[in-house]
């Protein structure tokens, strides 16, 4: 008796599957070039201008800039040209200005030496010049018989002169250095930022998360007006931040801000309070308003999960004389883990990356200068480009760090 050999299954893939693998990569293609263009381009821009010695001026391109006018009159009459380099201290190879004159004007004596005429083609070779260089020259002219002086100045100054030269580019060429990371870390300010940044960033995620939490429980039931206080509740989120940013500042206004009338009414107070502009009040002002304006984002969240859920095990509880904490912690808030870790780890990011919240309150003073913030005004109150972008690279850092520990500690169970 013979034994007969065990079929085995063909491995690799078949035509038809390569055919699909072939189309759904097809598919997919439009949507990576987006993310690239959208994303990952900006991010390596961002690294590569962080270690760029770039200031704001540096943004445009080093070239020569040269200006053209009509001076003088009568005998006295020349053409000026103005020459300039646009860099301070970067050098432009190879200058030439080339212009070509109109036939009403005659060019007389005194020609530069650098500069050439032939016919009505000028020609002018600069050579190499230095950062900050500016100088001017003269054509001395005469007008041709039967012109008009007017109308020679309108034909000189409405024809530009071409002018060519070759300058390195801080942005392109292989200049990098460390210096706007060691001008970060050394600065002793940064870890207080970062502190700020954090303090900022925990309680205002952790704040919106509870309070959320708490509103959905209470709107979590059925009674008349719910739809329409459901609505209010979301006024916060989708107010425009301007308006709600300059009723809060109006409302705790230390002079005229109804606030600080309503406490010392009440004596609570002697004084008016600067909410926003003494520490650390400040800072304890502007995470509240993170907390007042982003709750119902989880609210809305929070409260949709808890209608999914099974009221069978709801009653039972009842049954079995559960109190209402206990049907919370037991029932609800196990099935809750899983969109609390999800809006936590949103929050946490988008908090943490916030500008324009803390700006419109406080400018980031008195405390509340964050790493946003900071990457504000190194960039453009100081014109250092390359140490702004450092900082934004510091941010993704630690929200990069921040992701890989959340995803390397939270249950898998919840499906994250």
């Amino acid at each position: 008796m013979t034994d007969t050999p065990t079929p085995t299954p063909p491995t690799g893939r078949g035509a038809l599957q390569q055919r699909e693998a072939r189309l759904a990569w097809g598919l997919l293609l439009p949507t990576v070039i987006s993310v690239s263009l959208v994303v990952i381009l900006p991010l390596l821009a961002i690294f590569w201008i962080s270690f760029k010695p770039v200031g704001l001026a540096d943004l445009r391109p080093t070239a020569p800039v040269v200006r053209e006018s009509l001076r003088g009159s009568g005998e006295d009459l020349r053409i000026e040209y103005r020459l300039r380099n646009s860099s301070q201290d970067k050098e432009i190879r190879g200058v030439t200005l080339t212009d070509t004159l109109p036939d009403t004007v005659v060019v007389g004596e005194g020609l530069p030496e650098f500069c050439t005429l032939s016919g009505r083609a000028l020609r002018c070779d600069y050579g190499d010049i230095a950062g900050g260089f500016n100088e001017r020259f003269a054509l001395p002219i005469t007008l041709a018989p039967g012109a008009d002086e007017d109308a020679v100045e309108e034909v000189v100054e409405g024809s530009l002169p071409r002018i060519t030269g070759e300058g390195d580019s801080i942005l392109t060429n292989a200049e990098f250095t460390l210096e706007n990371f060691a001008r970060i870390f050394d600065a002793d300010e940064f870890w207080g930022v970062l502190g700020v940044t954090m303090f900022y960033t925990v309680f205002g995620t952790l704040g919106a998360l509870l309070f959320g939490l708490f509103a959905a429980l209470l709107l979590n039931k059925s009674f008349r007006g719910q739809g329409i206080l459901r609505g209010l509740y979301l006024f916060p989120y989708v107010a425009p931040v301007i308006a709600v940013a300059f009723t809060w500042v109006t409302l705790f206004d230390p002079f005229s801000g109804s606030a600080n009338a309503l406490l010392i009414q009440m004596g609570v107070t002697n004084e008016a309070i600067n909410f926003f502009g003494q520490r650390p009040l400040a800072l304890i002002m502007v995470t509240v308003f993170e907390i007042w304006r982003y709750f119902p984002l989880s609210f809305l969240f929070i409260l949709a999960r808890m209608q999914s859920i099974d009221t069978d095990m709801y009653e039972a509880a009842d049954m079995d004389g559960a109190s209402p904490f206990q049907k919370f912690w037991y029932l609800s808030l196990p099935m809750l883990v899983g969109i609390l870790s999800v809006l936590f780890l949103l929050r946490f990011i988008w908090t943490f990356n916030k500008f324009d919240d803390i700006f419109l309150l406080t400018g980031g003073n008195a405390g509340t200068r964050t790493l946003t913030v900071n990457v504000y005004e190194q960039a453009f109150a100081v014109s250092n480009i390359g140490a702004g972008a450092a900082v934004a690279v510091v941010i993704f850092g630690c929200l990069l760090l921040f992701s890989v520990l959340f995803f390397r500690f939270i249950s898998r169970e919840e499906g994250l």
